[in-house]
């Protein structure tokens, strides 16, 4: 069979690998998918709010309709919310997409560089091998964003600057200070895309909003996958000047959310009380399994999102061997990092089987 010869920027690309799905493991492990404990992707687990669920139920009978493909509902009440303008709200089929719209917009295939830091979300770096530009990690400083490197490589062929706070998957978060600095300092040319997918779960965030409304060039990436509970819809937004959002428009595909989508996410905006719930959950669980790791005396790293990356030794085995247990958690050999593995805050009852599980598929202390 003659086949026709890929784009040679997709040729080489590894796919993002995400976390395994609660009815793969059953299948394989002869369980019942009700009593597996997903800690893998950073998921809601109270689930979506009574009122997205009503409002994902009300959208249906008009399902032979195209959505609304400009989002202006969910766009006004965004912008309600962060005393912006519609002109400043981007909608995307998740943040991901924003991130390519970044791409899209900002990039040409070949030219220029693209900086993240290490250890940050890989998507950053496969979209930049998509687009065929050069991507540039900049070292960590123990699993933390080292801006000063960041500024040591602000050169006038830098597109676009990537940074991640709470960043996934270390969890670590850039003080508050550092990154006003960074901003207010930062050059015209690039565009700094600043990742804000866990921002609900930081006390005291960043001033980032107020950064938009002063024109700085950066888009702030928000999602309703997280806080919200809405992965499975794929609706995130991206706030930026006018300007840039009007550019970041320009690569979005018509229709590219859909009609339940906007209206889980319209309905889910307005539910602050589920909101304060999961975070409640999220601290208390956090809290719980920092606990729990220092007491089996691993190394972790301190969570700031509604997830905790541990050392484990053997990262891909404690994953196999928690599956089988009904456990599924995020192993991180893909980010580099295969002594250590990522989980995420669930419902109390899930961190309790956790914490019977997990010791016993340790590997053995030499």
């Amino acid at each position: 069979m003659i086949r026709p010869n890929p784009n040679s920027y997709v040729a080489g690309l590894e796919p993002y690998e995400p976390g395994r799905p609660i009815t793969d493991v059953a299948r394989e492990h002869g369980l019942d998918p009700s009593r597996i404990a997903k800690l893998a992707s950073n998921e809601n687990p109270l689930g979506p709010s009574l009122r997205a669920l009503q409002a994902i139920r009300n959208s249906l009978e008009h399902t032979h309709l195209y959505p609304d493909g400009a989002g202006l509902a969910l766009r006004d009440a965004i912008a309600q919310a962060h005393g912006l303008t519609r002109d400043h709200v981007i909608l995307g089929c998740g943040s991901n997409e924003i991130i390519e719209f970044c791409y899209h917009a900002y990039t040409q295939p070949g030219q220029g560089r693209v900086l993240a830091s290490a250890y940050a979300f890989a998507v950053y770096g496969l979209m930049a091998r998509l687009f065929g530009i050069p991507f540039e990690e900049v070292p960590d400083r123990n699993f933390h964003h080292d801006l000063a490197g960041f500024s040591a490589r602000l050169k006038e062929d830098v597109r676009l600057v990537f940074l991640a706070s709470p960043n996934n998957p270390t969890g670590t978060r850039i003080p508050n200070a550092e990154l006003t600095a960074f901003v207010e300092k930062f050059p015209a040319g690039p565009l700094l895309v600043l990742d804000e997918a866990y921002y609900e779960f930081i006390p005291e965030p960043p001033p980032s909003i107020r950064w938009v409304k002063e024109g700085r060039p950066l888009v702030v990436l928000r999602t309703f996958s997280k806080v919200q509970g809405l992965a499975g819809l794929r609706i995130g937004y991206g706030l930026a000047h006018p300007e840039i959002a009007a550019v970041l428009q320009k690569s979005r595909q018509p229709f590219n959310t859909s009609s339940p989508a906007q209206a889980a996410a319209l309905a889910a905006l307005a539910d602050t009380e589920h909101v304060r719930q999961t975070v409640a959950l999220t601290d208390a669980g956090r809290d719980r399994l920092h606990n729990f790791l220092k007491n089996l005396q691993l190394r972790f790293l301190p969570g700031t999102g509604n997830f905790v990356m541990v050392e484990v030794g053997d990262g891909d085995a404690v994953f196999r061997n928690l599956q089988k247990h009904g456990i599924i958690v995020r192993p991180l050999r893909s980010y580099r990092l295969p002594t250590w593995i990522r989980i995420s805050i669930g419902t109390p009852e899930q961190m309790t089987r956790l914490e019977e599980i997990l010791p016993k598929v340790l590997p053995a202390k030499k």
